[in-house]
Protein backbone atom coordinates (compact mmCIF):
# COMPACT_ATOMS: atom_id res chain seq x y z
CA UNK A 1 0.00 0.00 0.00
CA UNK A 2 1.38 3.38 -1.00
CA UNK A 3 2.25 5.67 1.85
CA UNK A 4 0.39 8.97 1.92
CA UNK A 5 2.50 12.09 2.07
CA UNK A 6 2.17 14.24 5.17
CA UNK A 7 0.96 17.08 2.95
CA UNK A 8 -2.08 14.95 2.06
CA UNK A 9 -3.09 14.17 5.64
CA UNK A 10 -6.67 15.32 6.44
CA UNK A 11 -5.59 18.00 8.93
CA UNK A 12 -2.95 19.37 6.58
CA UNK A 13 -5.40 19.32 3.68
CA UNK A 14 -7.90 21.31 5.75
CA UNK A 15 -5.26 23.96 6.46
CA UNK A 16 -4.28 24.07 2.80
CA UNK A 17 -7.88 24.64 1.78
CA UNK A 18 -8.10 27.68 4.06
CA UNK A 19 -4.70 29.13 3.10
CA UNK A 20 -4.31 29.45 -0.69
CA UNK A 21 -0.82 30.97 -0.43
CA UNK A 22 0.43 28.12 1.76
CA UNK A 23 -1.26 25.60 -0.51
CA UNK A 24 0.50 27.04 -3.58
CA UNK A 25 3.87 26.87 -1.81
CA UNK A 26 3.29 23.25 -0.73
CA UNK A 27 2.23 22.29 -4.23
CA UNK A 28 5.28 23.92 -5.79
CA UNK A 29 7.60 22.07 -3.40
CA UNK A 30 5.80 18.74 -3.99
CA UNK A 31 6.07 19.15 -7.75
CA UNK A 32 9.71 20.18 -7.37
CA UNK A 33 10.36 16.79 -5.79
CA UNK A 34 8.17 14.82 -8.19
CA UNK A 35 9.81 16.28 -11.29
CA UNK A 36 13.30 15.74 -9.84
CA UNK A 37 13.87 19.41 -10.43
CA UNK A 38 16.75 19.38 -7.97
CA UNK A 39 18.69 17.12 -10.34
CA UNK A 40 18.14 19.55 -13.21
CA UNK A 41 19.18 22.46 -10.98
CA UNK A 42 22.40 20.61 -10.14
CA UNK A 43 23.16 20.08 -13.83
CA UNK A 44 22.52 23.75 -14.62
CA UNK A 45 24.86 24.83 -11.81
CA UNK A 46 27.51 22.33 -12.98
CA UNK A 47 27.64 23.71 -16.50
CA UNK A 48 27.33 27.23 -15.12
CA UNK A 49 30.43 26.62 -13.03
CA UNK A 50 32.36 25.53 -16.14
CA UNK A 51 31.42 28.77 -17.90
CA UNK A 52 32.24 31.24 -15.08
CA UNK A 53 35.94 31.83 -15.74
CA UNK A 54 35.72 31.87 -19.58
CA UNK A 55 32.81 34.33 -19.40
CA UNK A 56 34.75 36.60 -17.04
CA UNK A 57 37.71 36.49 -19.41
CA UNK A 58 35.56 37.44 -22.39
CA UNK A 59 33.67 40.10 -20.40
CA UNK A 60 36.77 41.93 -19.16
CA UNK A 61 38.46 41.79 -22.57
CA UNK A 62 35.45 43.15 -24.46
CA UNK A 63 34.87 45.79 -21.79
CA UNK A 64 38.48 46.89 -22.19
CA UNK A 65 37.86 47.58 -25.88
CA UNK A 66 34.54 49.37 -25.35
CA UNK A 67 35.65 51.58 -22.45
CA UNK A 68 39.27 52.08 -23.39
CA UNK A 69 38.92 55.86 -23.00
CA UNK A 70 37.13 55.62 -19.63
CA UNK A 71 39.22 53.42 -17.31
CA UNK A 72 37.40 54.66 -14.20
CA UNK A 73 34.02 53.39 -15.36
CA UNK A 74 35.64 50.22 -16.67
CA UNK A 75 37.17 49.47 -13.27
CA UNK A 76 33.92 50.32 -11.49
CA UNK A 77 31.88 47.92 -13.64
CA UNK A 78 34.41 45.09 -13.26
CA UNK A 79 34.47 45.55 -9.48
CA UNK A 80 30.66 45.54 -9.41
CA UNK A 81 30.47 42.27 -11.35
CA UNK A 82 33.14 40.56 -9.27
CA UNK A 83 31.51 41.69 -6.02
CA UNK A 84 28.48 39.53 -6.88
CA UNK A 85 30.60 36.39 -7.27
CA UNK A 86 31.43 34.80 -3.92
CA UNK A 87 34.85 33.44 -2.99
CA UNK A 88 36.69 34.15 -6.23
CA UNK A 89 35.23 37.61 -6.78
CA UNK A 90 37.18 39.47 -4.06
CA UNK A 91 40.41 37.75 -5.08
CA UNK A 92 39.97 38.58 -8.76
CA UNK A 93 39.05 42.17 -7.86
CA UNK A 94 42.50 42.57 -6.29
CA UNK A 95 44.16 41.60 -9.57
CA UNK A 96 41.73 42.09 -12.49
CA UNK A 97 44.66 41.90 -14.92
CA UNK A 98 44.70 38.13 -14.28
CA UNK A 99 41.52 37.89 -16.35
CA UNK A 100 43.10 39.34 -19.48
CA UNK A 101 44.74 37.22 -22.13
CA UNK A 102 45.89 36.93 -25.72
CA UNK A 103 43.63 36.49 -28.73
CA UNK A 104 43.96 32.66 -28.76
CA UNK A 105 43.10 32.54 -25.06
CA UNK A 106 40.11 34.81 -25.68
CA UNK A 107 38.86 32.58 -28.52
CA UNK A 108 39.30 29.45 -26.40
CA UNK A 109 37.50 31.09 -23.50
CA UNK A 110 34.65 32.18 -25.73
CA UNK A 111 34.21 28.69 -27.22
CA UNK A 112 34.36 27.04 -23.79
CA UNK A 113 31.86 29.48 -22.33
CA UNK A 114 29.55 28.98 -25.32
CA UNK A 115 29.68 25.19 -25.02
CA UNK A 116 29.03 25.18 -21.27
CA UNK A 117 26.31 27.82 -21.53
CA UNK A 118 24.52 25.90 -24.30
CA UNK A 119 24.59 22.77 -22.15
CA UNK A 120 23.18 24.68 -19.17
CA UNK A 121 20.32 26.19 -21.16
CA UNK A 122 19.55 22.85 -22.82
CA UNK A 123 19.05 21.34 -19.37
CA UNK A 124 17.02 24.37 -18.33
CA UNK A 125 14.64 23.95 -21.27
CA UNK A 126 14.16 20.28 -20.39
CA UNK A 127 13.44 21.22 -16.78
CA UNK A 128 10.83 23.83 -17.77
CA UNK A 129 9.08 21.37 -20.09
CA UNK A 130 9.11 18.76 -17.32
CA UNK A 131 7.52 21.26 -14.95
CA UNK A 132 4.56 21.69 -17.31
CA UNK A 133 4.40 17.90 -17.96
CA UNK A 134 4.88 18.39 -21.68
CA UNK A 135 4.96 15.01 -23.53
CA UNK A 136 8.26 14.20 -25.21
CA UNK A 137 6.69 13.93 -28.66
CA UNK A 138 5.48 17.54 -28.35
CA UNK A 139 8.90 18.96 -27.50
CA UNK A 140 11.04 20.78 -30.10
CA UNK A 141 13.84 19.19 -32.08
CA UNK A 142 17.55 19.64 -31.43
CA UNK A 143 17.93 22.61 -33.78
CA UNK A 144 15.13 24.56 -32.09
CA UNK A 145 16.54 23.70 -28.65
CA UNK A 146 19.98 25.02 -29.62
CA UNK A 147 18.44 28.19 -31.01
CA UNK A 148 16.50 28.79 -27.80
CA UNK A 149 19.66 28.16 -25.80
CA UNK A 150 21.39 30.94 -27.72
CA UNK A 151 18.40 33.18 -27.02
CA UNK A 152 18.65 32.30 -23.33
CA UNK A 153 22.33 33.25 -23.32
CA UNK A 154 21.44 36.63 -24.81
CA UNK A 155 18.63 37.21 -22.28
CA UNK A 156 20.61 36.25 -19.18
CA UNK A 157 23.91 37.68 -20.40
CA UNK A 158 22.31 40.94 -21.50
CA UNK A 159 20.51 41.27 -18.19
CA UNK A 160 23.68 40.71 -16.19
CA UNK A 161 25.64 43.20 -18.29
CA UNK A 162 22.87 45.78 -17.88
CA UNK A 163 22.84 45.20 -14.13
CA UNK A 164 26.62 45.61 -14.01
CA UNK A 165 26.48 48.86 -15.98
CA UNK A 166 23.71 50.14 -13.70
CA UNK A 167 25.76 49.29 -10.64
CA UNK A 168 28.79 51.00 -12.11
CA UNK A 169 26.91 54.21 -12.92
CA UNK A 170 25.33 54.36 -9.47
CA UNK A 171 28.70 53.77 -7.87
CA UNK A 172 30.32 56.62 -9.78
CA UNK A 173 27.49 59.04 -9.01
CA UNK A 174 28.49 59.11 -5.34
CA UNK A 175 25.08 58.96 -3.66
CA UNK A 176 25.08 57.79 -0.06
CA UNK A 177 22.40 55.95 1.92
CA UNK A 178 19.88 55.69 -0.91
CA UNK A 179 22.59 54.47 -3.27
CA UNK A 180 22.13 50.90 -2.00
CA UNK A 181 18.35 51.25 -2.14
CA UNK A 182 18.40 52.27 -5.80
CA UNK A 183 20.96 49.58 -6.57
CA UNK A 184 18.86 46.87 -4.89
CA UNK A 185 15.68 48.08 -6.61
CA UNK A 186 17.39 48.06 -9.99
CA UNK A 187 18.77 44.60 -9.26
CA UNK A 188 15.30 43.27 -8.40
CA UNK A 189 13.77 44.73 -11.56
CA UNK A 190 16.57 43.40 -13.74
CA UNK A 191 16.46 39.93 -12.21
CA UNK A 192 12.67 39.86 -12.54
CA UNK A 193 12.88 40.78 -16.22
CA UNK A 194 15.54 38.13 -16.86
CA UNK A 195 13.48 35.42 -15.13
CA UNK A 196 10.31 36.45 -16.98
CA UNK A 197 12.11 36.23 -20.31
CA UNK A 198 13.56 32.86 -19.35
CA UNK A 199 10.17 31.43 -18.36
CA UNK A 200 8.48 32.74 -21.49
CA UNK A 201 10.99 32.04 -24.25
CA UNK A 202 12.65 28.82 -23.02
CA UNK A 203 9.47 26.91 -22.20
CA UNK A 204 8.03 25.13 -25.26
CA UNK A 205 4.47 26.08 -24.24
CA UNK A 206 5.26 29.82 -24.22
CA UNK A 207 3.10 30.76 -21.19
CA UNK A 208 1.64 34.25 -21.15
CA UNK A 209 3.44 37.02 -19.32
CA UNK A 210 0.72 37.36 -16.68
CA UNK A 211 1.06 33.65 -15.90
CA UNK A 212 4.78 33.88 -15.26
CA UNK A 213 4.80 37.20 -13.40
CA UNK A 214 4.39 35.72 -9.86
CA UNK A 215 7.35 33.35 -10.14
CA UNK A 216 9.48 36.00 -11.83
CA UNK A 217 8.78 38.57 -9.10
CA UNK A 218 9.41 36.14 -6.24
CA UNK A 219 12.52 34.83 -7.97
CA UNK A 220 13.78 38.34 -8.67
CA UNK A 221 13.51 39.25 -4.99
CA UNK A 222 15.23 36.03 -3.90
CA UNK A 223 17.97 36.46 -6.51
CA UNK A 224 18.75 39.96 -5.27
CA UNK A 225 18.64 38.85 -1.63
CA UNK A 226 20.96 35.96 -2.42
CA UNK A 227 23.41 38.31 -4.12
CA UNK A 228 23.45 40.53 -1.03
CA UNK A 229 23.26 38.00 1.82
CA UNK A 230 24.24 34.68 0.27
CA UNK A 231 27.52 35.96 -1.12
CA UNK A 232 28.63 37.16 2.31
CA UNK A 233 27.59 33.96 4.10
CA UNK A 234 29.28 31.64 1.61
CA UNK A 235 32.46 33.71 1.57
CA UNK A 236 32.69 33.72 5.38
CA UNK A 237 32.15 29.98 5.53
CA UNK A 238 34.93 29.36 3.03
CA UNK A 239 37.42 31.71 4.71
CA UNK A 240 37.05 29.73 7.94
CA UNK A 241 38.03 26.48 6.21
CA UNK A 242 41.51 25.10 6.84
CA UNK A 243 44.16 25.64 4.15
CA UNK A 244 44.15 21.91 3.34
CA UNK A 245 40.49 21.99 2.37
CA UNK A 246 40.51 25.55 1.07
CA UNK A 247 40.60 24.63 -2.62
CA UNK A 248 37.84 22.05 -2.30
CA UNK A 249 35.76 24.42 -0.20
CA UNK A 250 36.13 27.12 -2.84
CA UNK A 251 34.86 24.85 -5.61
CA UNK A 252 32.01 23.49 -3.50
CA UNK A 253 31.06 26.96 -2.30
CA UNK A 254 30.88 28.41 -5.81
CA UNK A 255 28.87 25.44 -7.12
CA UNK A 256 26.53 25.79 -4.13
CA UNK A 257 26.06 29.50 -4.87
CA UNK A 258 25.22 28.72 -8.50
CA UNK A 259 22.98 25.85 -7.41
CA UNK A 260 20.91 28.13 -5.19
CA UNK A 261 20.26 30.40 -8.18
CA UNK A 262 19.18 27.41 -10.26
CA UNK A 263 16.87 26.16 -7.51
CA UNK A 264 15.23 29.57 -7.14
CA UNK A 265 14.72 29.84 -10.89
CA UNK A 266 13.06 26.43 -11.18
CA UNK A 267 11.01 26.85 -7.99
CA UNK A 268 9.61 30.04 -9.51
CA UNK A 269 8.59 28.05 -12.58
CA UNK A 270 6.90 25.42 -10.37
CA UNK A 271 5.02 28.23 -8.62
CA UNK A 272 3.82 29.60 -11.96
CA UNK A 273 2.59 26.14 -12.92
CA UNK A 274 0.43 25.61 -9.82
CA UNK A 275 -1.12 29.06 -9.41
CA UNK A 276 -3.77 28.65 -12.17
CA UNK A 277 -5.17 25.61 -10.34
CA UNK A 278 -8.14 25.82 -8.01
CA UNK A 279 -7.46 26.48 -4.30
CA UNK A 280 -7.27 22.73 -3.71
CA UNK A 281 -7.84 19.92 -6.17
CA UNK A 282 -6.16 16.68 -7.17
CA UNK A 283 -4.05 15.66 -8.91
CA UNK A 284 -1.40 18.40 -8.85
CA UNK A 285 -0.95 18.45 -12.61
CA UNK A 286 0.01 21.72 -14.21
CA UNK A 287 -2.58 23.08 -16.66
CA UNK A 288 -1.50 24.09 -20.12
CA UNK A 289 -0.79 27.85 -20.06
CA UNK A 290 -3.17 29.98 -22.10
Amino acid sequence: MARTSWTEQPRVVAIRRRAPVLNAAVRAINRYTRHRTGRNAALVSHYGFLSVFPLLLVFTTVLGFLLDDNPTLQEQIIDSVLSHIPIIGPELAKDPESLTGSVPVLVFGLLTALWASLKAFNVLQTALDDIYDLPFDERPNVIVVRGRSLLGILIVGGGQIAAAVLAGILGVSGVEWYHRLWLFTGSVLMNTAVLAGTYHFLCSLRPRWRRIAPGAIVGGLLFSALQVVGTTLVTRAITRASPIYGTFATVIGLITWLGLHSMILLLGAELNAVLPLRPYDEPDAAPRPT
